[in-house]
């Protein structure tokens, strides 16, 4: 069992100079994008915000997510794992306290523990870790809040079963063409960040549904990349793989996963324009976030901010190869509002280069997220890149450590469940840090357990199968069968973690059980 971690209260009568020490937070979550998306995780999608704050930061390369979107957001929240937070699963109530589908009283999010330390906590994005009323943002400790309650929506106008909101009220976008939802989130974000009190620090989430399905971006964003997918999946995977060698992000012994059995040759294909254009415009959708990401960073340096901001920037899950997703049209191109559509398991697949499987499962490609951290006040070995191990529960322990707030042992009169995460400061310093002894994953039944280099996972209802990360990053060869000993040792582990936060077997929910289209 991990140990509790006590953080530092700040001192009620610190002396103005002292607070003005602790930074603003920002913590930036892209929704569906695959590993390699960013270009300084080997992409050719054109990130130059991003790229410049790895540049001028720090990047890992075993940063963890939970593989799907409101289990991931949960644990980022509270620094908790999803199943200890009530999201066990996504938004439905399917009838077991760690299973209930919103946010429970036994645990505290990030803004809840920054604001009585005096920090502004400000969000725009999308929420989804709680449909109803008081589960919504500024029922969860954020001051400010505008976005999508929901999940991923159409991006030019709100679908009829999604919701919006601006603080606590209801929301609905103008109808005359000028709303995009990535525009909108970072149009909030900025102000938000600019009507903040310079008196105090503030801490800002900014969680985009790019580039989330449907496959929705301006014009000219993808006839700037429409053209340049016609070299197909194969190439690009190999090319992506490349580049993340040249970047030093991955190992030369870690082989390139095969194709996807499902994925025919790029030789094959056929409608190859059509792959062309779903490529471009989900290229188009990463492309516009970085630019908004770009419009904060020129925010905060015009108010002299930046030195002294952490930026955090991070993804939800692995790349999606979600398809038949509901509402398509037959002959309408993605891209525009009357369309509906996904970019599929060929394109998934490169997402994810050079690990295996997708969003959904436990394997490196559903739960592998880039993490990249800047702070130039802080952290001074620019460019750098860290393989120590870490999970979205460590993201409250690190705001709490670096914003001088107290984890709580009870909140609004309920006893807290102890934080599992540990402060990812020391990486910052450049030290080795002390890691957790195990990180665990469950999610529709598939389950995982690292333990150093060790990983022993499942694809549900498939058997258990143990992997060497060292040497096979990539999971190709399973040593279950070579080191039995070692298998059944680490799935006792993972029992008892899971018997701890209340993870149960995927079956054994009734069939349909709470289930309904999600997101």
């Amino acid at each position: 069992m991990l140990r509790r971690q006590v953080l530092p209260a700040l001192a009620a009568a610190a002396a103005p100079a002292q607070q003005a020490k602790r930074p603003n937070i920002v913590l930036i979550m892209a929704d569906d994008m695959g590993f390699s998306d960013p270009g300084c995780y080997g992409s050719e999608i054109e990130t130059p915000n991003l790229d410049r704050l790895a540049k001028g930061g720090l990047r890992f390369t075993h940063f963890y997510n939970t593989a799907r979107c409101c289990p991931t957001r949960s644990a980022l929240m509270t620094g908790l794992y999803n199943h200890q937070a009530g999201i066990g699963h996504m938004v439905n109530d399917r009838g077991l306290p760690a299973y209930q589908g919103y946010l429970n009283d036994r645990c505290v999010t990030i803004p809840e523990v920054l604001k009585p330390a005096g920090y502004s906590t400000l969000m725009a994005g999308k929420w989804h870790v709680g449909e109803n009323r008081p589960h919504w943002p500024c029922d969860r400790g954020f001051d400010r809040y505008f976005g999508l309650i929901s999940g991923a929506s159409n991006y030019w106008k709100l679908d009829g079963a999604r919701q919006m909101a601006l603080d606590n009220q209801p929301y609905k976008p103008p109808t005359d063409g000028s709303f995009y939802m990535t525009d909108a989130f970072t149009d909030h974000a900025v102000k938000f960040t600019e009507e903040a009190s310079k008196a105090n620090p503030w801490f800002l989430y900014l969680a985009y549904t790019a580039p989330h399905w449907p496959l929705h971006a301006w014009p000219e964003d993808i006839a700037r990349y429409r053209g340049k997918y016609k070299k197909g999946w194969d190439v690009l995977r190999e090319e992506r793989h490349r580049r993340q060698l040249s970047l030093g992000l991955i190992d030369r012994k870690w082989p390139l996963t095969p194709r996807d059995a499902k994925v025919p040759a790029w030789k094959d294909a056929t409608d190859k324009d059509g792959w062309d254009l779903r490529m471009a415009v989900y290229a188009a959708m990463v492309h516009r976030m970085d630019r908004g990401i770009g419009r904060l960073l020129t925010s905060l340096e015009r108010r002299g901010e930046l030195d002294n901001t952490l930026i955090l920037f991070l993804c939800d899950n692995g790349g999606c190869a979600e398809e038949n997703i509901g509402g398509e049209v037959p002959g309408v191109a993605p891209g525009p509002a009357n369309s509906f559509t996904s970019y599929r398991t060929p394109w998934a697949n490169a997402s994810n280069t050079p690990v295996r499987l997708y969003k959904h499962w436990v394997h490196e490609g559903g739960i592998a997220s880039p993490l990249i951290a800047h702070w130039p006040a802080r952290i001074k070995q620019k460019g750098a890149i860290t393989a120590q191990p870490a999970h979205l529960i460590d993201i409250m322990a690190t705001a709490a450590d670096v914003g001088g707030a107290r984890y709580p042992s009870e909140f609004k009169a309920k006893p807290i469940t102890p934080l599992e995460g540990r402060s990812l400061a020391p990486v910052f310093d450049g030290k080795t840090r002390q890691g957790h002894p195990a990180i665990y994953w469950e999610h529709e039944g598939n389950r995982a357990v690292r333990e150093g280099q060790w990983k022993l996972v499942s694809r549900h209802p498939g058997d258990w199968e143990l992997y060497d990360l060292a040497a096979d990053r990539t999971e190709m060869t399973n040593l279950a069968p070579k080191d039995p000993a070692r298998a059944r040792r680490m799935a006792g582990m993972y029992q008892g973690w899971a018997d701890k936060v209340g993870a149960v077997p995927w079956d054994s929910f009734p069939r349909g059980a709470g289930r309904k289209k999600e997101a």
